[in-house]
């Protein structure tokens, strides 16, 4: 434990004690905690992650990379440093997302990764700071450390009732920094109070009340509005004004300039209704862009060679082709799933200060990864990476790559412009045709039985990117960079986790092979992966959106192990269990089944329905959270509607933090998964996004989302493992949405749904004549 300072600014009331990483630094004993030496200025070049102010009381606050995007990451991430540390809520502050405040980059606040990530990180941490507090009361008890208590952030002498002190008061006006020790001691897991425990979620509070600000409320001094005014399609260039509209929008008030670099124009106005008006009243002149793959033909497009750029085995074991042939009965089967997108409630919205004569830039972003994305906008804005701040802001929740990156990029380009801060805020149809979405795949599945036995498996994957986040290497990936004519980073090369996210199976198949085929979504240099320029899409711009490949793969695969359980004349539940080696996938599959009464008969179904039940399972990423649901489905046998009357959810992620949160998560799973089993497709015709409203809006083509009273009942069984690592539940149980839908709608029907959204219409198609 030293002195040296961190690069934060002490109050000049009080000292601090402030943890960070070097895991390679241990504590050199609670004896060097306690004689301080005189603070020299210095710091030491580890960024903080948590710091304990001196004073009268006891005020912990946690610096945050990841950041709350509604999933209670903040409660859960505070109950580990609370635990650790002895505190109460009350005295736990957090800081997220503020790259001039917060540790250097954890990345994105994605991918399931937070708790399993940051929380081991944090609770390391808040342990190393417990050591060097309690080295301090050594000190100044003149005591052992076994005859001290530890209790509600107050650290006193285990056989008075008097004498104790705060932190605060233990640390008084010194200043100390620690290097996080990963040999700190950690609290057994048979004394929590605090973690397991479902605890109020804290940030909830401040959005009942309306005290809680959101990214659309935020304003500074002199802030000016601005609205883009959008290409006529994803390939379409600027040519010019329309002489007639510029001078009209130049003489709206309010109105303060139009703008344009390249392809890139906007309406800059000292009220946002002026910046609006503006841009539905400036005309341009675009060049009509080449036309993409057209929507009907993906299922045929995704698999042409033409459009494949790399292809290759990520999973290759046995001889599947002679397992094939030796097999008593094969099956063969094709599986797609289209273009979806996130479709946040609330639009993107962003503000940004650009200051170039003193070449810093302040940006206020709902984004999942500030420093990522300050990476990516010091390469649009040419300054150094150091010289942005990117600050998080609660926006409209999403679970992946939305519009909130490009509208901080949007913001911070017309702030540059017109030296002026900027609030950007986008409209429905700007998030819903413009956002990056996920890309549509197609599955080409081939099995062989013997008995009821899989002697052989195989899956081939084609499917765009699902990735394509901005960053210092990836500043092309921003949509301003791109409309200023700047390429995006190289189409992703082969690898595991990408477009094959539980793709490969965790089931024990003898011959089993998993086939990758990567589709160029923009026109490429022939025999690179780099885009030519210019820009020319032939697939709508894709990213990263819930479980990114897992759910359509997980759909794939679960819906294919129910045609070969048919094939082999064996119980759906019974057959992946006989195909399942690990004892916790067999957990939840059984678990899941009992709660939902696999094996008895269903209930009646209305006059004119069918009703059925199917059943999926996942591990995350093959290598975290188990999952398995069973879904329970009516099927109108005339129309084709489906209405999903239950699910039932087995989830084990390890040791669980939050009961009620981790609910919470999987409640969302499953609402989002049906609704993107059921309704979820985005249209587009030429080069345009034509889905860009929701589909309530009268003449408008509109983006179908579930209904509240669609939603169905959700039944969860928790299975806690308070040994075991604890692991994430943002993406996990989406994945088996898809396949127990479709093998419900199958055992109700008998008729087999390959092709997502299972609308009426394709359900109908499938039903017998």
């Amino acid at each position: 434990m030293s002195t040296v300072l961190s690069r934060r600014r002490f109050l000049a009331a009080g000292g601090s004690l402030t943890v960070g990483f070097n895991l390679s630094v241990t504590l050199n004993g609670l004896a060097a905690a306690a004689t301080p030496a005189t603070p020299a200025g210095g710091r030491l070049g580890v960024d903080s992650w948590i710091e304990i102010s001196g004073g009268d009381d006891t005020l912990v606050t946690i610096y945050a990379g990841k950041v709350e995007l509604g999933t209670g990451v903040r409660t859960a991430l505070t109950q580990i440093v609370a635990e650790e540390l002895a505190v109460t809520f009350q005295q736990v502050a957090y800081v997220q997302g503020d790259t001039d405040r917060t540790p250097g980059s954890q990345g994105y606040t994605a991918g399931s990764k937070t708790i399993q990530n940051e929380g081991p990180s944090l609770r390391l941490a808040a342990a190393t700071a417990l050591q060097g507090l309690l080295g301090l009361a050594c000190a100044q008890f003149g005591v052992d450390v076994s005859q001290l208590r530890v209790k509600d952030g107050r650290i006193g002498l285990a056989d008075q009732r008097r004498g104790s002190k705060t932190y605060g008061q233990l640390i008084g006006s010194q200043n100390y920094q620690m290097a996080s020790s990963a040999t700190a001691p950690v609290k057994p897991v048979g004394d929590y109070s605090i973690v397991g425990k479902s605890v109020k979620r804290v940030d909830l509070p401040g959005r009942f009340t309306a005290k809680t600000g959101f990214l659309a409320e935020f304003k500074l001094p002199g802030m000016l509005h601005a609205r883009v005014v959008r290409p006529a399609g994803r390939n379409a260039a600027f040519v010019s004004f329309d002489g007639a509209s510029l001078s009209a929008v130049q003489s709206i008030p309010g109105v303060v300039q139009v703008v344009r670099q390249g392809n890139f124009v906007a309406v800059v106005a000292s009220e946002e209704y002026a910046a609006i008006v503006g841009a539905r009243t400036l005309r341009v002149n675009w060049s009509a862009g080449a036309a993409m793959i057209p929507q009907e033909l993906l299922p045929t497009a995704l698999q042409d060679p033409a459009n494949i750029y790399a292809s290759g085995n990520e999973v290759n074991s046995g001889n599947v082709d002679a397992a094939l042939a030796a097999s008593a009965a094969t099956l063969s089967a094709t599986y797609f799933t289209p273009f979806q997108m996130h479709a946040s409630l609330g639009a993107s919205c962003a503000v940004a200060d650009v200051n170039m004569g003193q070449q810093r830039a302040s940006v206020w972003s709902s984004t999942q990864g500030p420093f990522p994305l300050r990476g990516a906008l010091s390469v649009l804005l040419g300054l150094p990476e150091t010289s942005v701040r990117v600050i998080y802001v609660e926006g409209s929740g999403c679970y992946g790559h939305n519009g909130a990156d490009d509208a901080a990029a949007e913001a911070a380009l017309i702030s540059k412009l017109v030296g002026k801060p900027i609030r950007l805020q986008w409209t429905r149809a700007e998030e819903h045709g413009w956002e990056p979405l996920t890309p549509a795949m197609v599955h080409k599945m081939r099995g062989g039985i013997t008995g009821a036995t899989c002697m052989a498996w195989e899956h081939s994957v084609y499917s765009p990117s699902h990735n394509s986040r901005p960053s210092l290497a990836g500043a092309g990936n921003l949509l301003p960079m791109q409309l200023l004519g700047s390429a995006p980073a190289d189409a992703p090369a082969p690898g595991a986790n990408a477009a094959t996210r539980n793709a490969p199976v965790t089931y024990s198949f003898a011959n089993n092979r998993l086939i990758r085929n990567f589709v160029r979504s923009f026109n490429l240099v022939p025999g690179t992966r780099k885009a030519a320029l210019p820009l020319t899409w032939s697939l709508p711009r894709t990213s990263a959106l819930r479980s990114l490949g897992g759910y359509s793969n997980t759909f794939a695969n679960e819906s294919f192990m129910d045609e070969l359980a048919k094939k082999a004349n064996a119980d759906p539940l019974a057959f992946r269990l006989q195909h399942t080696g690990d004892a916790r996938a067999a957990a939840v599959m059984q678990a899941a089944a009992d709660k939902a009464g696999w094996g008895s008969a269903m209930p009646a179904a209305p006059r004119g329905f069918a009703a059925g039940r199917g059943i999926g399972f996942v591990r995350y990423e093959t290598v975290e959270t188990y999952v398995a649901a069973v879904a329970e489905v009516l099927v109108n046998k005339k129309t084709g509607e489906v209405r999903v009357t239950r699910v039932v959810v087995a989830h084990d992620c390890g040791l669980i933090v939050n009961p009620d949160g981790l609910r919470s998560q999987i409640e969302g799973n499953v609402i989002q998964g049906v609704s993107r089993t059921l309704k979820e497709e985005v249209t587009y015709s030429g080069d345009s996004i034509t889905s860009t409203a929701w589909d309530d809006r009268p003449g408008e083509r509109g983006y179908p989302v579930l209904q509240f009273d669609e939603v169905p009942d959700i039944d969860i069984e928790l299975i806690d493992r308070p040994t075991e690592p604890a692991w994430g539940a943002g993406e996990a149980a989406i994945g088996c949405l898809g396949g127990a839908i479709g093998n419900a709608i199958c055992h109700a029907t008998g008729a087999r749904v390959r092709t997502l959204p299972m609308t009426p219409a394709v359900v109908k198609a499938a039903l017998p004549a």
